[in-house]
């Protein structure tokens, strides 16, 4: 039996929460075009016959200034520090830049690293291997062009992965798929489904807090959830004209929140303003958002 841990690292919207998702069957990290949208260490299982791959999906790697972003960071690099392996994923489509080659270049020195080179269905093949070219000169590092929307060589990066694993034991039962408890999970896609619904106004100033979870006699699960925004203005623009942006937000969420828990769900959303509250630690704590000591 072979197991271990996998990082899942890269820049900011390079699809390593489609690819995670796609990877372990389930989704276990929320997706969405605009970057940085995972805040937390996601942990997803990939059982095979004869292995079992713990995935760590992390934020993107980014600077910032906040105590959010600082959370972020240190999320990143405690993944990485405590994994067999790393899985680094890169947008095909875009140039290779610098800084991702230097992590590269120092990570495939000290740890088993492949790289995805994602987004192969729509990437230009020509540019793609330009990159590839590029990639090629760093010793001991690993190269699989997938895409993770069209599940496009997945096999062959899984293979490539489980030839990073230990001799070991499995570390999660095989009906597990992930580590997060059905709150968090619950307040992932709500936000999710915000981030889709909302202007570029407000990119990334939205927090969720699950404020009810329960699931009566009835069978019917009831989740009540603050949608936290940082200004006046932006609550508005979460609510929309005759509460239709909230709505739509409501809807789609639910709709996946009944496949998560089996079951009917009644849920209502409002929307809190506390400002600054990537700053608050306070807040990130209640979010989940716990600073590393």
């Amino acid at each position: 039996m072979k197991s271990g841990f996998i990082a899942i690292l890269g820049l900011p919207n390079a699809g390593k929460s489609t690819l995670i998702n796609a990877l372990v069957g389930e989704k276990v990290s929320i997706v969405s075009w605009r970057p940085q949208t995972t805040r937390d260490k996601i942990v997803g299982i990939l059982h095979g016959d004869d292995f079992q791959a713990v995935f760590i999906d992390t934020p993107g790697i980014h600077k910032g200034s906040s105590k959010l972003s600082k959370y972020m960071a240190d999320e990143v690099s405690s993944a990485k520090n405590s994994s067999d392996g790393v899985l680094f994923v890169i947008d095909a489509s875009k140039p290779l830049d610098k800084d991702s080659f230097d992590f590269l270049e120092k990570t495939a020195s000290s740890a088993d690293t492949v790289v995805a080179l994602n987004k192969m269905d729509i990437a230009d093949k020509a540019f793609a291997m330009e990159s590839v070219k590029r990639l090629s000169s760093i010793r001991g590092l690993e190269i699989v062009p997938i895409s993770a929307a069209t599940k496009e060589n997945l096999p062959e990066l899984v293979s490539v992965i489980r030839g990073m694993l230990k001799d070991g034991v499995p570390y999660y039962p095989e009906d597990m798929y992930t580590d997060k408890p059905l709150r968090f999970m619950a307040a992932e896609i709500v936000r999710e489904k915000a981030l889709k619904f909302l202007l570029a106004e407000i990119p990334h100033g939205i927090g969720v807090e699950i404020k009810k979870f329960e699931t009566g006699e009835d069978g019917i699960t009831r989740i009540e959830a603050d949608l936290i925004c940082e200004k006046e203005t932006h609550k508005p623009i979460i609510i929309g004209k005759g509460g239709e942006t909230l709505k739509r937000i409501s809807v789609a969420a639910r709709r996946e929140l009944e496949a998560l828990v089996d079951g009917q769900v009644y849920l209502r959303l409002y929307v809190k303003v506390k400002s600054g509250w990537k700053d608050n630690s306070a807040i990130l704590e209640l979010l989940g958002y716990s600073e590393k000591k």
